[in-house]
């Protein structure tokens, strides 16, 4: 097993060497604008199914069958938004961290706030998912071979350190791609593989799926989280928010030569996301027939691979592991990569002052091994405490730093007002801390109603009120 995960590391180094040859800093953050849009496109995949998708969706189906999809659908209605609205303002404004948009439209203040949301998002978001794939990943195959999980996080933070230092992104559109395509194999054969175990034809097994409800997508109870409009909205916001204000997915897209390729990008992008997540689905639902086939009763996360490790031949098992660490390194590496080039860009100023090629060079390479160092705490914090409670906390968390930049993107786009008070950054603080308070006593407030993916859209529009009323009109301000 680690022989394979060597392997599989020397690849993605010889990409990133031969990627990187004379790379400057501008490589690193925009890859030179020669990233072909279709590659962009099919990398992107593996870094929005992350190692929790891989492991969490398809246990999904067995409590609430495809209800998920609702959610899946929102995505792809956001990400025409995100091609036709967002990408064509960043294109004409030439920008390489989208967060200089509110430099030049909301002042210095929305800036460095939105820029400061992005990178506590991302530390917190990539390192929890860093921490539960590390987790898989230790007992399947460090815990066998006796490495204790300090030292098999060491070694996979080194890894990625290793071979996004100097490339950046230009190296990330290509590994993506390599990782993608293992972590889609490693999906498709475990679908064939249980389809096989069950000895059901392809009808039969829809057939068993509708019989067993575990084909439904639609939920109609509006009092219900996962009710079909709160995913459908909720999803679109997500994607909006959550790719077209993510600088880690909007630095591949940037990267494109042309506005007209980036949105070719995103368009396929979604379909084939459409497609992918159905797959992970009828996944989940053939898992949760051979599951109830063989009488298991398990963890929704803990289904797939308890399976595949007791039920499928050893070869498909190193199958599976190699799509488990596939879809671990597009989330982590482009998170590092799009992080530093925040840092440099938004807090060093790496676009305002003058420096040398060579000094922006190496404070590069340290803001990069600082990040690094960053997520191995996180790690190790998370496993000092061990409780997935607090691994829910901090999706939230990262969730309701998404909806103060939603307001701030959307107050510049929508209107001609600038502010009153210079006090923006606290303006933001008021929504996220508001929606916490409503969460939290959600029970006492809102009766049996659940509060769901609206949340992000609830967050944004109190940021967008707030910043409103301390606004004024100036129909002299440019809104793009």
């Amino acid at each position: 097993m680690i022989a394979l995960l060597f392997f599989y590391f020397a690849a993605l180094f010889w990409i990133s060497t031969t990627t990187s040859k004379n790379a400057s800093s501008q490589t690193f953050f925009s890859g030179d604008k020669k990233s072909p849009w279709y590659l962009v496109a099919f990398g992107m995949i593996g870094t929005s199914l992350s190692g929790v998708t891989f492991i969490s969706v398809p246990g999904k189906v067995i409590t609430s069958s495809w209800h998920y999809y609702q959610l899946v659908l929102g995505f792809f209605l956001g990400y025409f938004v995100v091609a036709f609205v967002l990408l064509p303002i960043y294109y004409k404004m030439k920008l390489t961290s989208i967060y200089t948009y509110l430099e030049r439209r909301l002042g210095m203040e929305a800036y460095r706030w939105g820029a400061g949301y992005f990178i506590l998002s991302r530390c917190l978001g990539a390192t929890v998912r860093l921490y539960l794939v590390i987790n898989v990943l230790q007992i399947f195959i460090f815990d066998q071979m006796g490495i204790p999980f300090a030292a098999s996080t060491c070694l996979i933070i080194a890894m990625i350190v290793a071979y996004t230092l100097k490339g950046g992104v230009k190296t990330i559109v290509w590994t993506d791609t390599l990782q993608t395509s293992f972590m889609l194999l490693a999906l498709v054969v475990c679908v064939v593989s249980f389809q096989q175990k069950l000895d059901l034809g392809w009808s039969e097994v829809f057939s068993a799926l509708k019989a067993h409800n575990f084909f439904n997508i639609v939920e109609n109870n509006p009092m219900k989280g996962d009710y079909f409009w709160k995913h459908l909205m909720g999803g679109a916001f997500i994607s909006i928010a959550m790719t077209g204000l993510d600088q880690e997915m909007m630095q591949k897209n940037i990267s494109v030569k042309t506005l007209g390729d980036a949105q070719k990008n995103m368009v396929l992008f979604s379909l084939i996301l459409l497609l992918v997540n159905a797959l992970f689905l009828i996944l989940g639902g053939v898992l949760s027939l051979y599951a109830m086939k063989l009488g298991i009763q398990v963890a929704p996360d803990d289904l797939f691979p308890s399976l595949v490790q007791n039920y499928l031949p050893f070869g498909i098992f190193i199958i599976f592991i190699l799509g488990l660490i596939s879809a671990l390194f597009p989330s982590v590496d482009g998170a590092i990569t799009a992080l530093t080039a925040s840092f440099c860009i938004d807090v060093l100023g790496f676009d305002r002052n003058e420096r040398s090629e060579e000094e922006k060079i190496r404070v590069k390479r340290k803001v990069h091994l600082g990040f690094a160092f960053v997520f191995m705490l996180l790690v190790f914090l998370f496993k000092l405490f061990d409780n997935k409670s607090i691994v829910d906390l901090i999706f939230d968390i990262a969730g309701y730093t998404y909806g103060p930049l939603l307001g701030l993107f959307a107050f510049g786009i929508l209107t001609k007002r600038v502010f009153v008070s210079p006090k923006v950054g606290y303006l933001t603080l008021l929504a996220p801390i508001t929606c916490y308070l409503l969460k939290v006593n959600s029970e006492y407030i809102l009766g049996v109603y659940q509060i769901g993916n609206e949340m992000l859209i609830l967050n944004g529009l109190i940021t967008f009120i707030l910043l409103f009323i301390f606004s004024k009109k100036n129909p002299y301000a440019v809104t793009h």
